[in-house]
């Protein structure tokens, strides 16, 4: 018989043993689960945009386009595709019934035509806020993360950041109450300049604002042919990001990792843009959004999903 002290001790041992075991058999079984990726590509819906204003695509139908013609289970939305639905239950239930049925996740909803949250007017400001509460309310409906806005304002440079910052906060503070983020994009104006962006970000200074960098939109003004370096402002960017916009153009067979926007002559290596995103701490989904004009849209998109695929294995 083992004494009534040593029998304790055993025990303890015995039970320490086993609760090792055990821990290694739950740790060796974490092991083997595949591990999430660090990116998944979601679409854009202006992606389609010719097709939605022609009536040929419905908003409704987008999230099964998606999953159906893509193979893409994340889907991003524009507001002016679904203007007057905002506050309509009925309608924003079958949205979300769409993408259930087809296996897809509303990310955000793209909002322009709001106001300028940057507004030199504080009366004009607090209304522009306000405009953005019923699509608050509807992302949260469609179980999305957070809407993307506009930073627009005039005046000084320094003014303009107070100002924005100033519309962005409150509007950040509403979006928390409902558990949705205020993401801003780079699209014009001093938003697209980087260290501005950047500035604004740090005054507002609120967990739920944060940036949808967009390779693309770095023109500060297009017709004075005023740009900021796109490489340099993802950079800038990308601490802050809670979405990602991989906007493509035209493609030249020659520089398989290039898309071109020949409007302008702006082109962007995707190999070196991707290594960016790759080196920065983000992970999450990266939202394609093509804008060429040589293929049609959904030639576009798979050419888009090719060359952002290619470019990750390339750099990953």
């Amino acid at each position: 018989m083992i004494p009534s002290a040593n029998r304790r001790s055993f025990l303890a041992s015995s039970a320490g043993l086993i609760a090792a075991g055990l821990a290694g058999q739950t740790t060796a079984a974490l092991n083997t689960l595949p591990k999430q990726p660090r990116f998944k590509i979601s679409l854009a819906q202006w992606s389609l945009h010719k097709e939605l204003k022609a009536g040929r695509l419905d908003n409704l139908d987008f999230a099964a386009t998606s999953k159906n013609k893509f193979g893409i289970e994340g889907v991003e939305y524009v507001n002016q595709f679904f203007k007057d639905k905002a506050q309509d239950k009925t309608y924003l239930a079958e949205m979300n019934k769409r993408a259930a049925d087809n296996g897809v996740t509303q990310l955000l909803i793209m909002i322009d035509g709001e106001g300028q949250l940057g507004a030199a007017s504080l009366l004009q400001r607090v209304k522009a806020v306000e405009n953005h509460y019923k699509w608050v309310e509807a992302a949260k409906e469609l179980g999305c993360h957070a809407i993307r806005v506009n930073a627009g304002s005039s005046g000084s440079y320094e003014d303009q950041i107070h100002r924005a910052a100033d519309g962005l906060r409150s509007l950040s503070e509403f979006g928390h109450k409902h558990g949705i983020d205020v993401i801003v994009e780079n699209h014009g104006g001093l938003s697209s300049n980087g260290k501005w962006l950047t500035a604004v970000m740090q005054k507002v200074d609120h967990k739920r604002c944060g940036t949808l960098p967009d390779f693309g939109n770095f023109g500060i003004d297009r017709n004075k042919n005023e740009w900021y370096d796109r490489y340099e402002g993802t950079k800038e960017l990308l601490p802050y990001a809670k979405a990602v916009s991989a906007k493509t153009y035209d493609f030249d067979k020659a520089r398989p990792f290039v898309t071109v926007d020949t409007r302008w002559g702006k082109e962007t290596d995707y190999r070196k843009m991707m290594q960016i995103v790759v080196d920065s701490d983000y992970k999450g989904w990266i939202g394609i959004e093509y804008e060429g004009g040589k293929l049609d849209e959904y030639a576009g998109i798979k050419a888009s999903k090719e060359l952002l695929e290619r470019s990750l294995a390339e750099v990953g």
